[in-house]
């Protein structure tokens, strides 16, 4: 019979299926989509794992985790809960995203997240306002080692009807109705916004933009990583294309240390090869300075 928990099934069993995980660990939020997610994968998977992470940024978040513990307990999935620290850098969703990260990171296998079409339609529009070039538009992949994301093509409305179908409760959290998150005013009013508009199918169109646009930035990587020049003769590099010219780049970059590099980094060093008019070094995340001297490029790390 088709229908949400179906289509779930269905996606579940594909990846499996498609990269057959020596071991599978489910990461649990207790919300719908992490918990429909864990409840098809205990089926289909019989020796996976859960896992649930407690950001502690909440008064009741060690009962909301022990609440989720049981219940994974219940669908027949061994259940780790780890409590840890949210103090990182660039706000508090991106420190609560990097202490979450850190403690599921494996040993082995693939850790499934239950990231849905929806989620991926919020990360199109977040790169697409932030500018931040084709790589964030492109959104996440749905296997980016040791992360595994099978329900990228599922609605998000399909996990909350799998949740009703198999008569499990699952957790609402408060920050998914607070303002105050970009990501929350994009799932409440910008997308339900451009859906009237556009009279419907946005979420799915900037989805399969996504993937469009992934199949283009994994085509000129693979270029880029075949590139036989010197990444440091201005005279190798000036003469490709400029989307190859800038992959190149960025591979060097990456090799010599440099972290986080943004797109506008990454145009300020591409502009002292294909818009020299003498100017200094470009400053980069890390510390580092790449500069250009007698028609060679060099980074270095200022103490």
């Amino acid at each position: 019979m088709n229908g949400p928990l179906a289509d779930i099934r269905t996606a579940v069993r594909r990846f499996l299926a498609g990269h057959e995980p020596e071991r599978v660990t489910v990461a649990v939020s207790g919300g719908p989509d992490s918990l429909a997610l864990a409840a098809v994968t205990a089926r289909l998977a019989p020796d996976a794992r859960a896992h649930v992470v407690d950001h502690g940024l909440q008064p009741d978040s060690a009962a909301v985790a022990a609440r989720a513990a049981q219940t994974l307990e219940g669908l027949g999935l061994p259940t780790t809960v780890t409590r840890v620290t949210v103090d990182g850098p660039g706000g508090p969703e991106a420190a609560a995203r990097a202490a979450r990260y850190a403690a599921l990171r494996p040993d082995r296998g693939v850790v499934l997240l239950g990231h849905t079409r929806d989620d991926q339609a919020e990360t199109v529009l977040l790169g697409l306002g932030r500018g931040s070039g084709p790589r964030s538009i492109a959104g996440m992949r749905a296997f980016d080692p040791p992360w595994g994301r099978p329900l990228l093509g599922v609605p998000r409305s399909a996990t909350v009807a799998a949740c009703a179908e198999l008569g499990l409760d699952p957790w609402t959290d408060p920050h998914n109705a607070d303002p105050s998150f970009t990501r929350v005013r994009l799932r409440t009013e910008v997308l339900p916004l451009l859906e009237d508009v556009l009279q419907g199918g946005v979420a799915e169109a900037l989805a399969r933009t996504a993937a469009q646009l992934r199949e283009d930035c994994d085509a000129l990587d693979d270029l880029a990583a075949a590139f036989e020049g010197d990444c440091r003769a201005v005279d190798d590099v000036d003469g490709l294309p400029t989307a190859l010219r800038r992959r190149v780049l960025r591979r060097w970059l990456v090799g010599e240390g440099v972290p986080e590099l943004s797109d506008s980094h990454l145009r300020r060093v591409d502009a002292l090869v294909a818009e020299w008019r003498g100017q200094g070094g470009v400053w980069l995340p890390g510390g580092f300075v790449a500069r250009r001297a007698h028609g060679r490029l060099q980074v270095e790390q200022q103490a």
